[in-house]
């Protein structure tokens, strides 16, 4: 930690750089970022690595990654910037964020167990108004540590769905779905005696949750009522599963919005649930990293816009 007398050789744009260094882990991408120079930049965290007593930034093999003391500066120093905003960002506010002018790189992590049109209506959404912008839509995955993703700035968004979403993000709700069963137009749940007895002993496709060796939302809700089913098949790839189903017994546990954009083009058919399942909610989380930031406060109100204009297919008739 500085020393008292260190404190006065600290000025914002020093805290601006730890900030900017940590999040985009690349002296060469911070400076392009804070528009200066990479010798400069290199000088300034030559000068922050004096005052913290620690390296900051440390090659791991062919990237730069930050230490655990840079990573717990990240917050109180976007904290910083953020009050520092509040004080003397008056004109910067007045000006506001110009969607229209930005070249600005978003990036979204998202779960592809939603509506298939959502991603897709996101993208076309925001570059009807920023052409300029430029999106990465990155993948949730057991392999994808999210909220460490969130917190050292790589990614601004993650959308998806959690029974409990992690209390230290920041959250907005999307929109909530019916869960339903998606089966083969001739499996057996199409026809009378679809009970809770046979959705158990059916053969079931899941897909991979979001942490290794963690259940999904269905199995950890059969769980806590004492049940399991019968999973028979396990993928990484949410998108090719209704393919799954209509050449198999396979039973897919899911929202109905996902499930209503295949039963025209496969012979998929929607059926009721025999088990209770609360409603699938989906999230829109973010970090305090990015809280105050006004591309991404534009970007979260794309999404909700998106969100909201899902169209909630009518609900099956029961079988």
């Amino acid at each position: 930690m500085p020393s008292e007398s260190a404190f006065g050789k600290i000025e914002l744009q020093l805290v601006r750089v730890l900030h900017t260094v940590i999040s985009e882990r690349s002296v060469s991408r911070a400076a392009m970022r804070l528009g200066s120079s990479q010798p400069a930049v290199s000088a300034q965290l030559r000068r922050l690595r004096g005052l913290t007593g620690d390296a900051l930034l440390v090659r791991a093999g062919n990237r730069m990654t930050p230490t655990d003391t840079a990573l717990r500066l990240l917050g109180p120093a976007a904290a910083l910037l953020d009050e520092a905003e509040r004080l003397f960002g008056a004109r910067a506010r007045q000006r506001g964020f110009d969607p229209a002018a930005s070249e600005a790189t978003l990036r979204i992590a998202a779960s592809d167990y939603l509506d298939p049109s959502f991603l897709p209506g996101i993208v076309g959404h925001v570059k009807r108004q920023a052409p300029s912008i430029r999106l990465e839509l990155l993948p949730l995955s057991a392999e994808y540590d999210y909220r460490q993703r969130l917190a050292a700035g790589e990614v601004d968004l993650v959308v998806g769905n959690w029974l409990r979403p992690p209390g230290e993000l920041h959250l907005g709700r999307l929109f909530s779905d019916e869960v339903v069963c998606l089966v083969a137009a001739d499996h057996p749940a199409t026809r009378r005696g679809w009970s809770a007895d046979r959705y158990l002993a059916a053969e079931h496709v899941a897909p991979m949750p979001f942490h290794a060796n963690a259940p999904g939302v269905v199995d950890d809700h059969l769980a806590s009522l004492g049940l399991a089913r019968d999973v028979a098949v396990k993928s990484a790839h949410f998108s090719l599963i209704p393919l799954m189903v209509a050449q198999s017994r396979l039973v897919l546990t899911t929202g109905r919005l996902f499930c209503s954009r295949f039963v025209d083009s496969l012979p998929l058919k929607i059926v009721r649930c025999p088990i209770a399942f609360p409603p699938l909610t989906y999230y829109q989380l973010w970090h305090e990293v990015t809280h105050a930031s006004a591309s991404t406060k534009w970007l979260r109100e794309q999404i909700r816009a998106v969100a909201r204009d899902l169209a909630v297919p009518a609900p099956a008739r029961p079988s």
